[in-house]
C-alpha cells in the first residue's frame, strides 16, 4: 500500500519511528515532512499529505500532531478526505470499517508510540464494510459538492 504520511513539530518524535514501522510492514511510504523537530505550521503538512490521498498518489494518509486534532480539521477539509483523530485501535477499525476512512490523525504527544503503531496496523489492515455503510458515507461525501444545499428540513 502507498502511505503518505507527516508531522509538524509535536508529532516529529513519532514520525521517523512510524516510517520505519510501515516500511517494515512492506508499505511504500512518502515522507511530506517535516525533516526536523523546527516549529512549523501543522496545516500546511496535512495540506500535504491529505492532497496526495484525494488525487490518488496515496492510498492512505497518516498525520501526526499533538492532539491529531489540527492535522483532522485541514485534511477533512479537501474533497474526497475522510479524516479523523483516533486514539484506539478499537476506533481505527470501526473507521475503516463504517466510515471508509483515507486519513489517520494521532496524537504525538498524548499516545505512545507503541500504541500509535497498533492504531496504524489496525487503520490500514481493517477493509471497508460496504453494506449499509456505502450509502452512509455517499452522504458523508456530498458535503463536498459546492452545489450540494444540505438536507431538507
Amino acid at each position: 500500500m502507498r502511505i503518505a504520511i507527516a508531522s509538524d513539530h509535536a508529532g516529529f518524535i513519532q514520525k521517523t519511528p512510524l516510517v520505519e514501522y510501515l516500511q517494515s510492514l512492506g508499505h511504500e511510504v512518502r515522507d511530506f515532512g517535516p525533516s526536523n523537530e523546527d516549529r512549523v505550521d501543522y496545516p500546511d503538512f496535512a495540506d500535504k499529505v491529505a492532497r496526495a490521498v484525494a488525487a490518488g498518489q496515496a492510498d492512505r494518509g497518516v498525520l501526526i500532531c499533538g492532539t491529531g486534532i489540527g492535522m483532522a480539521l485541514t485534511a477533512d477539509k479537501i474533497a474526497g478526505i475522510r479524516a479523523s483523530v483516533i486514539q484506539t485501535p478499537e476506533f481505527a477499525h470501526l473507521f475503516r470499517e463504517h466510515n471508509n476512512g483515507n486519513v489517520l490523525c494521532i496524537s504525538g504527544r498524548f499516545t505512545a508510540l507503541d500504541l500509535n503503531k497498533q492504531i496504524v496496523e489496525e487503520f490500514l489492515t481493517t477493509e471497508f464494510g460496504g453494506g449499509r455503510h456505502t450509502g452512509r458515507v455517499e452522504k458523508i461525501m456530498r458535503e463536498d459538492d459546492a452545489n450540494f444545499c444540505g438536507v431538507a428540513e
